[in-house]
């Protein structure tokens, strides 16, 4: 299809350029013209979508975006800035990267899995190389956990094999059935090939609820001492985050190898949102949608959102994934 669009532009092309060109030399000409955008990797990359992203990754670009668009993460900020830009740079990685971030609904996780995948490829998360599953809706029904791995392990190996720097994003791994997860721990293991095909390039993302409740407790034993959340360092959740995982019989990692392999580089914790950062959430979405920042409505959305726990109200139950929707009640024509 990509490759028709091309065509079709040179096609529309060609006659102004060759119109007292007879028909035949006209075909010949335009399949030495087609033979020739095929041959060349770089001009064929100019009209479709490439493995290899158009332009290299840059850190500058990431960061601008997880300063700009992502609130009250301080910690999955700097790791996700430091593991995916030094992960891309590096020519000859030892194992995929493999990230998990976890955290109450609305705090980012999907928000900072389509900035990852909009900084390696230009089409993000419509991207060809970029591969969504969400357990509730790809895996559904226990009784077929079998049929499952079978296909998860056959899309995950044809994917790579057309692009090393494939991505993939496993949301609701809190939902996913116990054991389906392990059918991929061969692909992210430290194996140069495995039946001809390397998989060090590629990118997993993992997204969960798990694990929420415990960084919750540590934020709020912070805010209870007085101390900044910013004080908070990875070290105070990251081995607590792995362990919750694990045990957590409702999570996909239950007993995972993945986790007891020492698969997954890094657990990524998403801390709860205060009413400051839903406040900064609804002005960048005010700007998205072309509007001018109305303080008042500012305020009024974020105060009609609940808070917990119910005497302190400190953080958003919802982070900021409602917010959206309560704008449209100011902004509908």
């Amino acid at each position: 299809m990509k490759l028709g669009r091309a065509a079709l532009g040179l096609l529309l092309l060609a006659p102004l350029a060759v119109r007292a060109v007879e028909p035949i030399s006209l075909g010949l000409a335009l399949a030495g013209v087609l033979t020739g955008y095929i041959s060349y990797p770089r001009l064929y990359c100019l009209f479709a979508e490439c493995c290899s992203p158009k332009r290299s990754l840059s850190r500058e670009a990431l960061q601008k975006d997880l300063d700009s668009k992502l609130f009250g993460q301080h910690l999955a900020k700097k790791v996700i800035l430091n593991a995916v830009s030094g992960f891309i740079s590096n020519p000859k990685p030892k194992k995929p990267l493999t990230l998990s971030l976890h955290g109450w609904t609305g705090t980012g996780k999907n928000f900072v899995s389509k900035i990852i995948a909009e900084n390696i490829y230009e089409g993000g998360l419509n991207s060809d190389y970029v591969h969504l599953f969400v357990a509730t809706l790809h895996f559904p029904h226990i009784s077929n956990i079998t049929l499952y791995k079978d296909q998860l392990q056959s899309w995950i190996r044809g994917n790579v094999s057309a692009c090393a720097r494939s991505i993939f994003i496993f949301d609701e791994m809190d939902k996913m059935h116990a054991g389906l997860i392990d059918a991929i721990k061969p692909y992210l293991d430290y194996y140069d090939n495995l039946d001809g095909v390397s998989y060090q390039k590629a990118v997993f993302i993992f997204l969960s609820n798990a694990g929420a409740e415990r960084i919750t407790d540590v934020a709020l034993d912070f805010w209870r001492s007085g101390k900044q959340r910013e004080e908070i360092k990875l070290k105070d959740m990251e081995h607590a985050l792995s362990v919750s995982a694990f045990n957590n019989k409702n999570s996909g990692f239950w007993h995972s190898s993945l986790i007891d392999r020492n698969l997954i580089d890094y657990f990524v914790p998403f801390l709860p949102l205060e009413y400051k950062h839903l406040k900064m959430c609804i002005r960048v979405e005010m700007q998205s949608r072309g509007y001018e920042v109305d303080e008042d409505i500012v305020s009024r959305v974020a105060e009609e959102m609940t808070f917990f726990p119910k005497e302190e109200r400190v953080f958003s139950d919802k982070g900021c994934k409602t917010v959206f929707t309560k704008l449209d009640y100011y902004y509908d024509d």
